[in-house]
């Protein structure tokens, strides 16, 4: 009798531990610096090391999915990551957030999104964040990260080259 209600014990103790629902979290950038102003630049020297920063900050994070935007800019910021991860990188369109926001919520794991000044505010805010956002246009060094589930949560860091 005894190992059963050790057993039940476990078995609830496992259902209500903080991993047992583990909520997905969606680490979204800008663009790494530019080259120059043209209306589909490449990635600037400035630009490819603070991609590479990226990849070797996130690579133990769990990402399971990287998305960008049609620009070769947000493809060359995700690239250094999703290689070292061997994963495959999903471009939507910019101002696609309803495509975006639903593959974020229908898979599990978490996600990196790589997008523009104009974009990320009203992504962090499709994803529930109430909390406005600015980026001004010489900003790179921003990371967001949103914690999905009933009640989402927002964190503001900053990184480096």
């Amino acid at each position: 009798m005894k190992p059963l209600v050790v057993s039940i014990f476990l078995l609830v103790a496992l259902l209500f531990a903080p991993g047992a629902n583990a909520q997905s979290s969606v680490f979204i950038v800008r663009h790494a610096e530019k080259a120059d102003s043209t209306k589909d630049p490449d990635l600037s020297q400035a630009g490819n090391a603070r991609a590479q920063a990226l990849a070797r900050m996130l690579k133990d994070a769990g990402i399971a999915r990287i998305f960008t935007t049609e620009f070769k800019r947000t493809q060359q910021t995700a690239a250094p990551l999703a290689k070292i991860l061997g994963l495959e990188v999903k471009s939507l369109a910019a101002n696609d957030f309803a495509k975006l926001v639903t593959a974020l919520h229908d898979e599990n794991g978490n996600a990196l999104v790589v997008g523009h000044t104009n974009t990320i505010p009203d992504l962090i805010k499709s994803l529930g964040i109430t909390t406005p956002i600015a980026i001004r246009e010489n900003e790179y060094d921003d990371l967001f990260v949103v914690q999905l589930g009933e009640k989402p949560g927002l964190i503001r860091l900053h990184y480096q080259p």
